[in-house]
């Protein structure tokens, strides 16, 4: 029997509610498809934090680096700077293991409406390069607690960054639409968006059936919102990616279903996948929360592993639902968590 090795991290929040709702489904869906998931359940997160002082152990990333994929719930606390949840957790695991691209499926399923009047057919990919960009390390705060104290956050392009980031929307272009539209700020920012824009061009040309856009941020925003059933695969960088990427998940109806796969993808080391959505500390504890965020970046995972059947029918058991209406109430339904993944499990059997 297959084997794939997964190292599962709950975290906070609703992610202590939705990973074990995910895990039986995908347990499941193994079972059916002859495969095993090995896993191993790493209780690291802010619960951590207040006990060790620390999101994870020291040798945190070297247990990570054991596995072949990593399956992550939420992290956050309103008791804990983000700089400590996700600085101490989650970007770390992204730079250590290079997953430099956060790949974003978004679309509309069944069931639940988009929230632009007459969109029925939203399908894309934001392909979000995840590792240097906007969200580098270099920077600091100088004259601390004087009246001109300031802080410098120097954003970091490399052409290799960029590039590779391409090189993968437009591959993944050349299986879809073949469309790439590239998010810039090129008439603003005067150093790094020239050069985003340069890099993509270059390497977009070795792609000769792939049509590239390149769009300013803000008319790229409104695009979004007034046509997004426009857009196929968007190329974009870390900060810009991650603001897209939650807009238009809401657009196609909620950023609860929303699922994320952080990519190695010459899996040197492990990938991860995760649910875009949040801790949501207000909801948590209350059997409420919204799995198929996290079902559906196990089904991203799974596909990610090689078990490309198991993906597909994972998906269409949650989508069934959906389509019957159940639902939880973030959707407008009446059903709980757990509700929702007996739904799910009782169409996976009868599959």
């Amino acid at each position: 029997m297959k084997r794939h090795r997964i190292a599962v991290i709950a975290g906070d929040g609703i992610g202590l509610e939705v990973m074990p709702a995910a895990l039986s489904t995908l347990a499941l869906i193994a079972h059916r498809h002859g495969f095993e998931l090995d896993l191993t359940e790493l209780p690291w997160g802010s619960d951590y934090f207040r006990a060790h002082g620390s999101m994870m152990p020291s040798d945190g990333l070297d247990r990570l680096a054991e596995h072949d994929a990593i399956f992550l719930g939420a992290v956050g606390d309103p008791g804990i700077s983000d700089t400590e949840t996700l600085w101490g957790l989650l970007i770390p695991i992204r730079r250590a293991f290079d997953q430099y691209i956060n790949l974003r499926p978004v679309r509309t399923l069944p069931g639940i409406p988009a929230r632009v009047v007459g969109a029925t057919n939203i399908d894309m990919v934001i392909v979000r390069e995840n590792v240097e960009g906007e969200y580098s390390s270099v920077g600091g705060r100088v004259y601390v607690g004087q009246p001109h104290e300031a802080a410098v956050q120097e954003a970091y392009f490399s052409r290799r960054g960029i590039a590779r980031a391409a090189e993968f929307a437009a591959r993944l272009a050349e299986t879809r639409t073949g469309k790439v539209t590239s998010a810039t700020k090129s008439n603003g920012i005067i150093h790094t968006m020239p050069f985003w824009d340069e890099v993509v061009a270059q390497t977009m040309a070795n792609h000769p059936g792939v049509a590239l856009e390149k769009v300013l941020i803000d008319a790229l925003a409104a695009k979004l919102v007034l046509d997004p059933e426009s857009f196929d695969v968007i190329v974009a960088s870390n900060l810009f990616g991650d603001i897209l990427s939650d807009l238009a998940g809401a657009i196609a109806g909620s950023i609860g279903v929303s699922p994320s796969g952080n990519l190695n993808p010459e899996r040197e080391h492990p990938s991860m996948f995760e649910p875009v959505h949040g801790s949501a500390p207000d909801i948590a504890g209350r059997g409420i929360a919204n799995p198929v965020g996290q079902m559906w970046a196990g089904a991203m995972m799974l596909e990610h592993l090689g078990e490309h059947e198991a993906a597909t029918e994972l998906i269409a058991a949650f989508e069934d639902c959906l389509e019957a209406g159940v639902r939880t109430r973030d959707l407008g339904g009446s059903a709980g968590t757990a509700d929702f993944v007996a739904a799910v499990n009782a169409r996976i059997e009868r599959a």
